[in-house]
């Protein structure tokens, strides 16, 4: 039974940057694909990014594509979501989920986190 804990939201300016964390627990988080969704107020949930398990490959939603970065510590069984040049567009709550592979095809998370707040703001 793999539990996910998110942490790391807050409020930042345009043009800033956060880094999400997502820390799995009873049971090894590689044996997933782990990635990231977010939902802001009155919005639909969507799909942020995901990667492997093995952390070699990863897929980022249009929005996102060159600000930010997924990555993974197996050994730590944390993954991360580093966010640069944020936009307030960026701003809602934001989850961590596992087998986001298919998560993204059916777009329900089957394992995922509380989520952690993200607010970009001037």
């Amino acid at each position: 039974q793999l539990k996910l804990v998110e942490s790391g939201g807050g409020l930042v300016q345009p043009g800033g940057s956060l880094r999400l964390s997502c820390a799995g627990s009873g049971s090894p988080v590689i044996y997933y694909s782990i990635g990231w969704f977010r939902q802001a107020p009155g919005k639909e949930r969507e799909g942020v990014s995901c990667t492997s398990s093995s952390g070699g490959s990863a897929v980022y939603a249009d929005s996102v594509k060159g600000r930010f970065t997924i990555s993974r510590d197996n050994d730590k069984n944390v993954a991360t979501l580093q966010m640069d040049s944020l936009k307030p567009e960026d701003t809602g709550v934001y989850y961590c989920a596992a087998d986001c592979d298919y998560a993204l095809q059916t777009g329900v998370p089957d394992i995922w986190g509380q989520g952690t707040q993200v607010t970009v703001s001037s």
